[in-house]
């Protein structure tokens, strides 16, 4: 197959066009500046120029591709207003975009990469493919929603015909991970982590590599119209910090934040919690894991694909 993968020089994108390139796939992306991206990428990458926010470029990059991985997006979270816009085009736009290019085109196997955390908080309960959440309660932050509506419009793709196959990762750690919850993971495995901080936050961590596998697998063998969760063991945060630490050889951080105290330092203006190194918009990042919960089950994933997702004490050591 040649295959095109927006976002290929992304956190999860790099995993993915490496281990295709490994399959002996042809791989393409996009990109503004194909001489960067080729330095990221490698010379067994068809670098095309293009632009996702231009659907015309997107539909020429993707000309004689049999099957497309769309992973690009934007996912941080607490982030300020004025940052909104460009978010919303990143993740619903540019999916519209690459989806409606690639129906046009005739690609036979269209993948999109979704997030469990359309699910919202699961208040506990280990949600699978059917689960769905209370829209009542309102989005937990603007790329909860951004999200929520990438995933919507996918879902209206597949109801029209379209050969389009959603993935759906939990907590996605490992080497290139610039998250926030990334960080303290990394921090717990190098003892370097001074204090938890919103710890009772459930996850479900899932090492980078497998959850590229699992994406790859469901353009191979998984079934059109179909949702699969790739996401891994089921833990609050604090517990996997305990989980990276001992992995590292030191112990777990004496000192948790209080929620209390996470909740004041939310009522802070934007300029005073950019200045000691926080997020715009802490209010949304404590909003995103007070009291939440993304569990998730892989059975379906695991049964389809094949999907496997190593135990976090075995994939924090990929990081040193």
């Amino acid at each position: 197959m040649t295959i095109l993968v927006t976002g290929g020089a992304g956190f999860i994108g790099r995993s993915i066009v490496r281990q295709l390139v490994a399959d002996g796939e042809r791989v393409v992306a996009i990109a503004r500046d194909p001489d960067r991206a080729n330095t990221i990428l490698g010379p067994d990458v068809d670098v095309r120029r293009g632009d996702l926010s231009l659907a015309l470029t997107i539909a020429d990059a993707m000309r004689g591709c049999d099957g497309v991985i769309h992973c690009a997006g934007d996912y941080r979270v607490g982030i300020s207003a004025e940052d909104r816009p460009a978010m919303l085009d990143a993740n619903v736009g540019t999916t519209t975009r690459v989806l409606d290019a690639a129906v046009r085109a005739g690609v036979d196997r269209i993948v999109v990469t979704s997030t469990g955390n359309v699910f919202g908080n699961t208040h506990g309960v280990i949600a699978d493919e059917r689960y769905r959440r209370d829209l009542g309660e309102g989005f937990l932050t603007y790329y909860d929603e951004t999200k929520f509506l990438a995933h919507r419009a996918a879902s209206e793709r597949i109801t029209s015909g379209a050969p389009v196959i959603i993935a759906m990762p939990g907590t996605v750690y490992g080497p290139g991970d610039h998250s926030a919850l990334g960080a303290q993971l990394e921090a717990a495995y190098r003892g370097t982590a001074p204090y938890i901080v919103l710890g009772d936050v459930g996850i479900s961590p899932t090492h980078v590599d497998d959850v590229a596998a699992g994406i790859i697998a469901a353009l191979h063998r998984g079934r059109s119209g179909e949702s699969y969760i790739l996401a891994g063991q089921n833990v609050r945060l604090r517990h996997a910090m305990s989980i990276a630490a001992n992995a590292g050889g030191h112990k777990p951080p004496r000192v948790s934040i209080p929620d209390a105290l996470v909740r004041l330092g939310a009522r802070a203006p934007e300029s005073i919690a950019t200045a000691v190194g926080f997020p715009p918009n802490l209010a949304e990042v404590a909003a995103s894991a007070i009291g939440v919960t993304f569990w998730l089950s892989s059975a379906k994933a695991a049964t389809e694909l094949g999907y496997r997702s190593r135990d976090l004490a075995t994939g924090i050591r990929t990081l040193a």
